[in-house]
């Protein structure tokens, strides 16, 4: 294998560019889905709303590089982030040619500590209300959403969210803050239940209703059977 030096020297007469990511933390809270936005700490437009970004080194790869900046802006570690896609368009970064690759992550708002991130002025804010973000930012929030949205109907990342057990209203509480649309309660547990795919506990949360709600938890083994009988996973 060549070292990187010497490849180097083939496409020596190539442009050279900037390569950055950004972070978009999707954070799920009182049934309403937020983002957590940053002030950008440095110029071209110092102190804008702007996602959570930084440039790639030379010694690391694109994950690391995401996961670095998710560190230094929040102190936060562990956290599964997927890749949205790359930005590369002319002018969308005043201050130099940068292409921007992009990951998000949809985490528990209560459990992200932020309270480190306060030199950055970082904060939660309601999707519905998203404010004018830097160079392209917002159409990365926009195409992360659809990813999500995308996911979320084709794959069963929403049970992934819960980690353990979980209630069908809580359920429907995070489906309609993904896709900012009410959901029929009969339709979407009668879907839900149609596909076998989770066991009812015993245990109910009764916080909150008088009656409370039972308990599931997702059944990764029936889900395997769910396709291998040539289901396809739709919610």
């Amino acid at each position: 294998m060549l070292k990187f030096d010497m490849l180097t020297n083939f496409y020596s007469h190539s442009a050279k560019f900037l390569i950055a990511v950004d972070c978009i933390i999707f954070g799920f809270k009182d049934k309403e889905l937020h983002i957590l936005l940053t002030r950008r700490p440095l110029e071209p437009n110092k102190g804008e709303w702007s996602l959570m970004g930084g440039f790639m080194d030379e010694e690391e790869g694109l994950q690391n590089a995401a996961e670095k900046v998710l560190y230094r802006y929040t102190r936060q570690d562990g956290i599964y982030m997927e890749q949205v896609g790359a930005y590369g368009e002319m002018g969308r970064d005043p201050g130099d040619r940068v292409v921007s690759v992009t990951y998000y992550a949809l985490v528990k708002l209560e459990d992200f500590d932020t309270s480190l991130a306060k030199e950055f002025d970082a904060q939660w804010v309601n999707v519905r209300e998203l404010p004018n973000l830097i160079f392209d930012h917002n159409k990365m929030v926009d195409d992360a959403l659809q990813l999500l949205r995308y996911k979320a109907s084709s794959q069963p990342i929403i049970f992934e969210f819960f980690e353990e057990k979980f209630t069908l209203p809580a359920l429907q509480d995070l489906w309609e803050a993904i896709y900012q649309m009410p959901a029929d309660k009969r339709n979407f547990r009668k879907k839900v239940s149609s596909m076998d795919i989770l066991d009812k506990l015993e245990e109910k949360d009764k916080l909150s209703s008088k009656r409370g709600a039972f308990y599931y938890v997702f059944n990764k083994e029936k889900y395997k059977s769910f396709l291998r009988a040539g289901n396809r996973f739709s919610l």
